[in-house]
C-alpha cells in the first residue's frame, strides 16, 4: 500500500548532486515515503548511477522542461501528496515529517513551501516561499536575509516548487504545471491558480533543507534563464488574470518591465529580455487563460489586495538587503 507522500525529484545532468541528495532522504526520520526521479534525458552518467543503484526512476529521451518532467511524476504517484525536490537541495532529518504536518492541517491547503537555507552560506536564507507583486515581479521571501528570521508559518503567495509538497488531487481540479513555461515562474503560475480557486499555499519554517540554487542552470542571471523568464512572465499575467484586472494592473506592469529592462541592460542581458519579452507576446495566443468565474470575484479582490501587499514587502527586503551592504562597505 502506498504511503501519505512521493518524492519526485526532476533531474537533468546532476549527477554531482545525486548522493548528496539522496543520503540526506535516506537520513529522514519520516521512513514512509516513496521516491520517483525523472531524468530529463541526461548525458552526465546520471542514468547509469540511477539504474545501478536501483532508485525508481523515467527514463526520458530527452530535456522537456521542468514542468514536463514533474508533470509526469505527479501523475504516477499513488501518494495523497508529491514532494518536489531538486536535486540540488539537502533536507534536514525531520522535512518530510513537518512537510506532511503543515498540508495536513487543512484541506484548503494546496501547497507548502519549506525554509529553505542556502547551502554554501548557511547564515543566509534563500526562500521563504514566493511572492508576486503589482509590477509583474516574482521574488524570493527572506532570500539574502539571515536565517534567524521567518521563524513563523504564514500564508504565502506561492510554493517554491524546489522544495514545496503538494496536494495531488487538487491538480486534477486546477490543471498541472504548465508546460509551456519549459522553466521558470511554472511554481508561481501553478500557485496563482490555486488562489484563484480558493486554495491557500502556507510557508512550514520548521521544514529545513539546503539548497546549492542555480544547480541545472548554472548562475543566477544568464541569457537562458533571462529570456524565458520574460517570456513566462507575460503568461503568467496574461493566463490568471482576468481582463479588467490585467488592464487595471497594466500601468503597474509596464513600468516593472521598463525597471527589469533596465536592470538586464546593464547586466548585458538587455537583447536576451527583449527577445523574451518579444517571444512572449507573439505566443500569447496559445496560452490557455484561467476560466472566469463569478464564484472567484472574492479570491481575486483578495489577490488584488496580496499583489500590493507583495509589492511592499518586496521594496522592504529590498532596502535591508542595500542597507546590509552600504554598512558592511
Amino acid at each position: 500500500m502506498a504511503g501519505k507522500v512521493t518524492v519526485v525529484i526532476p533531474n537533468y545532468n546532476g549527477l554531482k548532486f545525486m548522493e548528496p541528495c539522496f543520503a540526506a532522504l535516506e537520513a529522514q526520520r519520516e521512513k514512509d515515503f516513496d521516491v520517483l526521479v525523472v531524468d530529463n534525458g541526461s548525458t552526465d552518467g546520471s542514468v547509469e548511477w540511477l539504474k545501478e543503484s536501483g532508485i525508481p526512476s523515467v527514463f526520458l529521451p530527452e530535456n522537456i522542461g521542468f514542468p514536463g518532467a514533474v508533470n509526469i511524476g505527479i501523475k504516477k504517484a499513488e501518494t495523497p501528496y508529491v514532494i518536489l525536490l531538486n536535486n540540488d537541495t539537502e533536507p534536514k532529518p525531520d522535512y518530510i515529517r513537518e512537510m506532511i504536518r503543515m498540508i495536513e492541517r487543512s484541506p484548503k491547503i494546496f501547497s507548502v513551501s519549506s525554509r529553505i537555507i542556502q547551502l554554501h552560506h548557511k547564515e543566509l536564507m534563500d526562500d521563504a516561499g514566493d511572492m508576486y507583486s503589482l509590477l509583474g515581479w516574482a521574488f524570493q521571501r527572506g532570500v539574502g536575509q539571515p536565517v534567524a528570521g521567518y521563524k513563523k508559518p504564514c500564508r504565502v503567495f506561492a510554493a517554491c516548487a524546489a522544495a514545496a509538497i503538494y496536494r495531488r488531487d487538487v491538480f486534477e481540479e486546477i490543471g498541472y504545471f504548465d508546460e509551456s513555461h519549459f522553466a521558470y515562474l511554472e511554481d508561481v503560475d501553478v500557485g496563482y491558480r490555486a488562489r484563484i480557486y480558493g486554495y491557500d499555499n502556507v510557508y512550514c519554517p520548521a521544514a529545513e533543507l539546503y539548497h546549492v540554487g542555480s544547480g541545472t542552470s548554472g548562475s543566477k542571471y544568464n541569457s537562458f534563464k533571462v529570456k524565458l523568464a520574460a517570456r513566462n512572465n507575460l503568461y503568467l499575467n496574461y493566463k490568471n488574470m482576468p481582463l479588467l484586472q490585467l488592464l487595471f494592473n497594466l500601468p503597474f506592469l509596464l513600468i516593472g518591465t521598463g525597471i527589469k529592462y533596465l536592470f538586464f541592460k546593464k547586466m548585458g542581458f538587455a537583447a536576451d529580455y527583449a527577445e523574451g519579452f518579444s517571444e512572449g507576446i507573439k505566443t500569447l495566443g496559445k496560452c490557455k487563460k484561467v476560466p472566469f468565474r463569478a464564484e472567484h470575484i472574492g479570491n481575486y479582490l483578495q489577490i488584488e489586495w496580496e499583489l500590493f501587499t507583495g509589492t511592499l514587502l518586496y521594496v522592504w527586503e529590498f532596502l535591508k538587503r542595500r542597507l546590509k551592504k552600504l554598512t558592511a562597505i
